[in-house]
């Protein structure tokens, strides 16, 4: 049996130019990037060249991005960093209530050290209303954070709108583009961020590495100290090889990006033409303002994982919710905050395409669902009930 993988917004498989790159370096070269002789220089060519290729990504200057070990600690970078360096300055932050637990937890742990954090609430779609954040912003406001496109519900957030706001009030701002970042354009210019935080296992690049955005003069103190690496703003060895994809990964999103846009919006377009066949379903996330590669729907008097679970058995793999917050028993803290009930939570499915699906496989996962579906409700009390049997 074949796998039909629908489940890229949890991770990507490599491209195989990336996959190329990666084990053409580690077959040839060895060399630590801050070492002083050949052998290092060579590493350190490498290493300035894929960095070139990440801000080429996202509109920047080679200076302004730092490698990471992925979109966790590029997230925890931005706002702890920011919070430390600035906590003379105030102790006040600013977010939403549908961003990535990355960025909760960390607010979650500011909070316990002093720190005031206020959750801006969203519209049904999960839309951040700019006029929001202007109002929540005070003299002690000393960051906002918002992210750019959900990875749950794929909504677009009007970033740009929310980025003039916070340069006329002279307030870092910090963007998890994590889900959007390879997959949609993204330009740091354009939106108006300070910091930025990217993943390479999104636009099919190796898991394990990632890249934090931070605008020049913005403060941000390290969270790893040790060696001079990053211009001391991240110290530790570098991930040579993860760096190695990431940069191939940036090239390539770039180059591709308008083609993969318009195959995954072509999926997409299908998936969702073809869920005629269930009844009482709904679509989570803006229905325009929305990431090209991802559907969300919640299916009635059903439960999310046992669907997952019976997909995954005919070869079809999906995600109930983010990857990070797999095995959680709670309902998702998006859902329930664009007003979905916990039984509309718990029934939610979340299908994510890549450039090497095809119609085909859309259409054999389609057809495999409306049986999970109808062999589910077959057997649920509550859907039985409200059929009148």
């Amino acid at each position: 049996m074949d796998t039909i993988y629908l489940d890229h917004i949890s991770a990507t498989p490599l491209h195989p130019e990336v996959k190329r790159a990666m084990i053409d370096y580690i077959s040839h070269s060895y060399g630590n990037p801050v070492s002083q002789h050949h052998v290092g220089d060579a590493a350190l060519e490498t290493l300035e060249g894929a960095r070139e290729k990440v801000a080429g990504l996202i509109n920047a200057n080679p200076e302004e991005v730092i490698f990471t070990s992925g979109g966790t600690e590029s997230i925890n970078h931005a706002i702890k960093g920011v919070a430390l360096a600035r906590a003379e300055k105030g102790k006040h932050i600013v977010t939403s209530n549908i961003e990535h637990n990355a960025v909760l937890k960390s607010l979650r742990m500011l909070e316990r050290m002093g720190y005031r954090v206020t959750s801006i609430s969203v519209d049904e779609f999960g839309l951040v209303d700019p006029d929001d954040v202007k109002k929540a912003i005070t003299d002690e406001t000393i960051l906002v954070s918002i992210m750019h496109a959900n990875n749950e519900i794929g909504t677009v957030e009007p970033i740009a709108e929310i980025g003039r706001i916070t340069r006329e009030r002279k307030v870092p701002f910090h963007c998890d583009a994590v889900a959007s970042t390879g997959v949609i354009p993204v330009d740091v210019q354009e939106m108006g961020v300070d910091l930025l935080s990217i993943a390479a296992d999104q636009f099919y690049g190796p898991s394990g590495v990632g890249a934090l955005y931070i605008r020049p003069k913005t403060e941000v103190w390290p969270l790893l100290d040790g060696g001079m690496q990053e211009n001391s703003r991240r110290g530790g060895t570098h991930n040579m090889v993860g760096i190695v994809g990431m940069g191939k990964a940036a090239e390539l999103a770039r180059e591709e990006m308008p083609q993969r846009m318009e195959h995954v919006l072509h999926l997409k377009k299908a998936f969702i033409d073809g869920l005629g066949f269930i009844d009482e379903i709904i679509f989570n996330g803006h229905p325009t303002q929305s990431l090209p590669n991802l559907s969300s729907i919640s299916v009635s008097y059903v439960e999310g994982e046992s669907m997952m679970l019976l997909l995954d058995e005919e070869g079809i793999c999906i995600s109930t919710r983010s990857a990070c917050a797999s095995g959680s028993l709670r309902a998702s803290h998006v859902l329930l905050s664009i007003g979905r009930d916990y039984a509309a939570a718990q029934g939610t499915l979340l299908f994510s395409f890549g450039m090497e699906n095809t119609v085909e496989e859309v259409e054999r996962a389609l057809e495999t669902l409306k049986k999970v579906v109808a062999t589910l409700r077959n057997i649920s009390p509550l859907y039985r009930k409200q059929k009148g049997n």
